[in-house]
């Protein structure tokens, strides 16, 4: 992908290619990077071959059953409620979750957490951690190893936020990242659009569609809830 964004002339000084012989490369790699067909039947057979892989469970019953087993791996999930109900609360008990040897339900993983209301608090993360598996979690080591886990990125503008989303896929695989928290996107959109103002709409629209856009090939590529 990296490759397809560069632009004719420059591959050709990168590659040390003719013209032509770089026209030939963005094929096979255009070809190489394309999604692979599909059926209907392949996408069903993949997700029944194991459900429980499907799913990164709340460990909340209620909320599990109406999701249908929990937040799902591979696809974006929005939380929404009016200010106070508990959503960074929520988040942060998911990163918890996230951490999790997938033995106990988790997924064995770190967690990118982007924060742009500055409310992420780690005595929070530490008291849920220690309140809900206290029998896990019960020494200062595994404490930290779970702490350690949690990358937290504080993010105040549409634009860090958006730069912040793509240059998630090199931290994905290097970091071994299997959840993506960005807490929240409303907060940003909310301080730096009026909607009221010309041209302020289609400004978040566009900021909007870009950034899930690029959430949704993370998600749909490593398999982890965003």
């Amino acid at each position: 992908q990296d490759f397809l964004c560069l632009s004719v002339l420059e591959l050709m000084k990168v590659t040390g290619q003719s013209y032509y012989g770089v026209q030939k490369l963005l094929c096979k790699v255009s070809r190489a990077c394309a999604p692979k067909m599909q059926t209907a039947y392949e996408m069903k057979l993949s997700k029944s071959v194991n459900p429980s892989s499907a799913f990164l469970s709340t460990t909340l019953h209620s909320l599990d059953k109406v999701l249908h087993g929990g937040v799902p791996c591979g696809s974006l999930t929005e939380i929404t409620s009016p200010p106070g109900c508990g959503k960074t609360q929520f988040c942060i008990m998911m990163s918890v979750l996230a951490t999790l040897p997938v033995s106990m339900g988790g997924l064995d993983g770190a967690v990118t957490y982007i924060d742009t209301e500055s409310a992420f608090s780690a005595e929070r993360l530490i008291e849920i951690a220690g309140n809900r598996f206290p029998t896990y979690f019960d020494s200062d080591e595994k404490l930290f190893c779970m702490t350690r886990s949690v990358h937290l990125y504080r993010e105040l503008t549409c634009g860090s936020v958006l730069k912040r989303i793509m240059s998630l896929e090199e931290e994905i695989i290097s970091k071994k990242v299997k959840l993506i928290i960005i807490d929240s996107i409303a907060s940003v959109v909310r301080k730096e659009f009026d909607t009221k103002l010309q041209g302020n709409l289609a400004e978040r629209s566009n900021f909007l569609a870009r950034g899930a856009s690029v959430l949704k090939y993370l998600a749909e590529e490593f398999s982890i809830p965003v």
